[in-house]
């Protein structure tokens, strides 16, 4: 579909967690794990001064990284907004004088990045919410006889109208990501589904407003494409037979949120081979930063994007408008592919030779992307036997790629292949 081209060329975003919960610096679902009420989670709202976000450097960031769109947490579980809505009081204009969207919004089309909101469908500050698993007050038993007083009506009709805002007030969207959906029954409290967000309502109304945009798959029902959370699959996902668009959304840290005492950091190494192996199955990854209480990126996060954004700067194209490959990869990597290049990324370095199958007389050259340098390339004869020197010959159809012993210093290698056709 055409509203889904710009999202495979892109292939790499930056998502965004900002909101009260970054002040409490303890992750973004505390309230819901420490069950704060109302009236202790009001200071964070009372003290939220976000003086160090700056929309534009973390777009600037961004695009510094290769990625091609950036999500924003619009309103998370917690209810509190970044935008100027004329639904509720519980908003980042009456917080601080600020609508974080707009700042936002303007700073990425300034860069040329496509535009992501995200809206939590829960929302624990909300009088008419019912309570249920997933909510703070869930552990008290008096919830339950006011939960016949709460309107969920009442809360769908403000649900669908703060949808409208955001996609009515900022030009055009090119994603929306909605959080989430929850039928099961947790705890004896009843979830939630599609009903009670009125999804296929909700759903007409983002194609009636934003008839280019796209809907991930978290209203219950079908989407523009899926999202695995906090794994990577395995192989290109695939439902009754037809491929699926997909999003790995991946935390640094395991924390959406700023986490001040939260080190479980992942390496620069670690996501680029995540990413890479996104690609290779025609999927993208969705990299997470929480900007702590003022607004800035930890220093730790920052570090981490920088050196994928050197990586990116030298191997861009065998991610960006890449996708998946025909071809078996070697044990030792991936492959990526972007017209008539085909990208070998070696998550582990051989000693001295890659082989390749199915390639003999399908490459016509072989270099190192990083650097440009020419690799030679072999085929050996198959009934070659192996001795004490010689090592035995492979499979009919293999290619070898002959390397130096000492590994490349980038983060993750990559061996560009210039492919017939």
């Amino acid at each position: 579909m055409m509203r889904q081209q710009w999202f495979g060329e892109a292939r790499f975003g930056l998502f965004v967690h900002f909101g009260l919960y970054s002040g409490a610096a303890r992750h973004e679902w505390v309230q819901n794990y420490e069950r704060l009420g109302a009236e202790e989670y009001q200071a964070y709202f009372d003290h939220f001064d976000p003086d160090l976000f700056d929309a534009r450097a973390l777009a600037r960031r961004a695009k510094d990284t290769s990625m091609g769109y950036v999500v924003l947490t619009t309103k998370h579980h917690e209810g509190f907004c970044l935008w100027e809505s004329a639904l509720t009081d519980y908003t980042s204009v009456e917080a601080c004088g600020r609508d974080l969207v707009r700042e936002y919004v303007d700073a990425l089309r300034e860069e040329g990045l496509r535009v992501g909101l995200y809206y939590s469908l829960i929302d624990w500050h909300h009088p008419d919410f019912t309570v249920d698993g997933n909510h703070p007050r869930r552990g008290d038993d008096a919830e339950r006889e006011r939960n016949a007083h709460r309107d969920m009506d009442r809360y769908r009709e403000y649900l669908h109208g703060q949808v409208r805002e955001l996609l009515t007030g900022y030009g055009e969207i090119d994603y929306l990501f909605f959080d989430f959906t929850y039928p099961e029954e947790q705890g004896g409290w009843a979830g939630k589904g599609p009903e009670d967000w009125g999804a296929e309502e909700l759903l007409a109304l983002c194609r009636e407003l934003q008839p280019g945009m796209l809907v991930n798959d978290r209203l219950g029902i079908p989407g523009d494409l899926v999202t695995p959370e906090q794994y990577q699959p395995t192989a290109p996902i695939v439902k009754d037979g037809v491929p699926q668009v997909w999003e790995a959304c991946q935390t640094i840290n395991g924390s959406w949120g700023y986490h001040r005492d939260n080190h479980d950091q992942k390496s620069a190494d670690l996501l680029v081979r995540m990413l890479a192996d996104s690609v290779s199955m025609d999927g993208n990854m969705l990299l997470n930063v929480g900007p702590d209480g003022r607004g800035a990126l930890a220093p730790r996060d920052e570090t981490v994007l920088a050196e994928i954004g050197e990586w990116m700067r030298r191997h861009r194209r065998a991610i960006v408008g890449a996708g998946h490959a025909p071809f078996v990869p070697p044990r030792e990597g991936v492959y990526t592919r972007r017209g008539a290049r085909l990208y070998l990324h070696l998550f582990t370095w051989p000693l001295g030779f890659v082989h390749l199958p199915g390639l003999a007389g399908e490459a016509t050259y072989a270099r190192f992307l990083h650097d440009g340098s020419w690799l030679r390339m072999s085929v050996t004869d198959p009934e070659q036997q192996a001795d004490y020197l010689t090592p035995a010959g492979e499979a009919p159809g293999t290619l070898t790629v002959h390397l130096p012993v000492r590994r490349p210093d980038v983060l993750l290698p990559v061996i560009e292949l210039t492919l017939r056709s």
